[in-house]
């Protein structure tokens, strides 16, 4: 036992060795793995008081951090679904990515943080993809998907289960009556299959689902459909089913599409521009046109003329849109209040949400369900529409903090998709500038941030570099103000940032310097969410400084369709003399200047 060790994978596929010994001596007994993260490992031990201890280990240096917590649970809460209910506490520690699906909650598929795939559950139509359709309450390994880093799920009514994976690669398994596994045949797939045709030459980073039509959109905003098309959902301009993926061109034909929604028998697309796109099935006005006819081909909601949209999800039969400005519209059926209008009216044509409430960042919808979900700016989530049996029919407050719980607890049927993995529980965020247990502060304008040097080694290649120089206790920042310091280090704690967004221009300037690539991103999705016409030119101005292309777009376009009230704010007119130069040029050449 003395010279036992074992080997751990990272999410770089590093295999290293974990040395008991070491365990031993800080006086625990090692227990089990809790997460592996990025440079390190997280493991649990008792202490000699019987007491769970939470330990660091980093798979480099081998540095260790001690927090004692009561609990720490940075894996998916996935024990309290009843599917769950036989797993073991350290196999449900491992689940990284988790679907709960079908018409009882009754299949689920989850990833582990080793990247392995598992079902389980009653197998309906072959679509747990284990090769049989036999029913297992324990997980059965899916290995053509193990190693597949999936970024996008979706699934049908039959069920058919669709992914795309990290590579651009799309796979589907499951019901097949109508050809929605795009594979030219209508046999049901009882294991994952490459969908090929048409798509092998393309990336695709999204998939959605109807209840027997799946699309799907590549990384040049082309949008590809197949399965059954009553109702011309495909937006092939006919109603014969489609067997094989198939370009939606049309009125998309030379657009860039940058995201896609599927409800029951319709499709809904969103272009880089902001305009918003919709085709099939129609008699609910969930196409948002204005009448209740059937579509074969994409139209443009002409009534959202002028407006931004960014985001569109799909209920059963009403679709939500969030506008760049943080306002929601929605369309469609409203027996239930899934309008969140305060009334139960179906509506045609896109009605404005009252949700009396701040700035939205993401709204949520499920093709086989009637409830709708928001998440505004601070992380407040609101629901409404069908709820547990009830109609809610105005936007109603909650204490989750995913748009993701409101469909567990509440949608019929209960169904969840969680693609991500916090790093660390809120119990963590105790411990960030806790001066009681530090080993380090930072100085800056004349206050104190107390930090941990195991934990800054582990999360950031600058304090690896710095605090292997040097022993300081103490150390001054002069570069950064106290606020973007303070909000950078206490990332480093909980990987998340939470600072409006004229602050988080100091941050992306930060991890510009830093060179935290991670963190340059979150300041970047943070701005977007933020960006209003009295801001857009001071984003701009600091998206083109710290050559953030992405963000430099993305504030350009807003700046251009909304031209005439940024034009008018005094960011405007105090705009460097070569910026507004190269802004008029582009936007000419852009038509914001024709009649």
């Amino acid at each position: 036992m003395k010279n036992e060790k074992w080997g751990i994978f990272s999410n770089k596929n590093l295999l290293k060795a974990v040395d008991r010994n070491y365990v031993e001596e800080k006086r625990g007994v090692y227990q089990s793995v809790v997460s592996v993260q990025e440079r390190y490992i997280i493991a649990n031990i008792f202490n000699e008081n019987l007491q769970t201890t939470y330990i660091y280990l980093d798979l480099d240096v081998f540095f260790p951090v001690f927090f004692f917590l009561i609990q720490l649970s940075s894996m998916l809460d996935v024990g309290k679904w009843p599917v769950f209910a036989l797993l073991p506490p350290e196999e449900l520690r491992l689940i990284r990515q988790a679907c709960v699906f079908g018409s009882a909650a009754n299949e689920a598929l989850y990833v582990t943080v080793n990247d392995e795939v598992f079902a389980l559950g009653t197998n309906c139509s072959g679509c747990l993809g284990l090769g049989d359709l036999q029913s297992t309450i324990e997980p059965r390994r899916i290995d053509v998907l193990c190693g597949k880093k999936i970024v996008s799920l979706s699934y049908g009514t039959g069920p058919h289960v669709v992914i795309a994976t990290a590579d651009g690669e799309v796979f589907a398994w499951g019901h097949n009556g109508y050809s929605q596994l795009g594979n030219g045949t209508t046999n049901h797939g009882l294991t994952p299959a490459l969908v090929s045709t048409n798509l092998l030459s393309k990336r695709v980073t999204e998939v959605a689902c109807g209840s027997h039509h799946t699309i799907a959109l590549t990384t040049d905003g082309e949008v590809y459909a197949w399965g059954y098309n009553n109702s011309g959902q495909v937006g092939s301009g006919s109603t014969a089913n489609q067997p094989t993926p198939r370009r939606v061109s049309s009125c998309l034909q030379n657009k860039v599409v940058v995201n896609i929604a599927c409800g029951q028998l319709c499709s809904m697309a969103v272009l880089d521009n902001g305009e918003i796109y919709g085709w099939g099935y129609n008699c609910n006005g969930q196409l948002g046109l204005g009448n209740n006819g059937n579509q074969q081909t994409p139209c443009r909601i002409a009534a959202l003329q002028g407006v931004n949209i960014v985001q569109v999800a799909c209920g059963y039969a009403h679709t939500l849109a969030l506008t760049d400005e943080g306002f929601v519209y929605a369309w469609g059926a409203n027996s239930y209040g899934q309008l969140g209008t305060g009334n139960k009216s179906n509506q045609a044509l896109p009605t404005l949400i009252n949700t009396d409430k701040e700035r939205m960042v993401e709204v949520a919808a499920c093709h086989t369900s009637h409830t709708s979900a928001a998440k505004t700016q601070s992380g407040q989530v609101l629901m409404w529409g069908q709820c547990r049996g009830q109609a809610v029919a105005s936007p109603h407050l909650t204490h989750f903090s995913s748009t993701d719980d409101v469909f567990a607890c509440f949608a019929t049927p209960r169904f969840v998709w969680c693609v991500s993995v916090a790093y660390f529980e809120n119990e963590t965020f105790l411990e960030f500038d806790s001066p009681e247990i530090s080993d380090l502060k930072f100085l800056v304008d004349g206050k104190c941030i107390h930090v941990h040097k195991a934990l800054l080694k582990i999360r950031c290649e600058h304090f690896r570099a710095l605090l292997n120089e040097t022993d300081e206790e103490s150390i001054e920042i002069h570069q950064f103000s106290y606020l973007v310091y303070r909000a950078f280090l206490e990332y480093l704690y909980t990987d998340t940032i939470n600072l409006p967004p004229e602050d988080a221009i100091g941050l992306l300037d930060l991890a510009t310097y830093y060179r935290e690539t991670r963190l340059k991103r979150l300041c970047q999705e943070t701005i977007k969410r933020g960006i209003s016409e009295e801001n857009a030119i001071t984003l701009l101005s600091a998206a083109v400084k710290y050559e953030a292309r992405d963000l430099e777009e993305f504030c350009f376009k807003f700046c251009v369709n909304h031209l005439t009230a940024v034009t008018q704010t005094q960011a405007f007119a105090d705009m460097d003399h070569d910026l507004l130069k190269n802004f008029i040029n582009k936007a000419s050449r852009y038509g914001a200047f024709k009649n």
